[in-house]
């Protein structure tokens, strides 16, 4: 279940509930009780780093230097 965060406009406060993506939004600040409850827009907690399927399968290929000067040696032999 995904972890949403909410901020209270009336008294400030922030805190996190974990929900259902059914489950209707929370508006009452446990902390002062006030219908004032907004919710905050934030990351993700999802990272790939390193190596992995993306990088060595998926992603934009860097052009090294050898290979423009071949293609540079092609373009002009033709």
């Amino acid at each position: 279940m995904p972890l949403y965060q909410y901020r209270c406009v009336a008294c400030d406060h922030g805190f996190e509930e974990i929900q259902k993506f059914s489950d209707a939004p929370i508006k009452t600040c446990p902390k002062c009780g006030e219908s004032a409850v907004e919710k905050q827009m934030s990351t993700g907690s999802f990272v790939l780093k390193g190596g992995g399927w993306y990088q060595d399968g998926y992603a934009k290929k860097k052009e090294t230097v050898a290979s423009k000067t071949k293609e540079k040696l092609i373009k002009e032999n033709t």
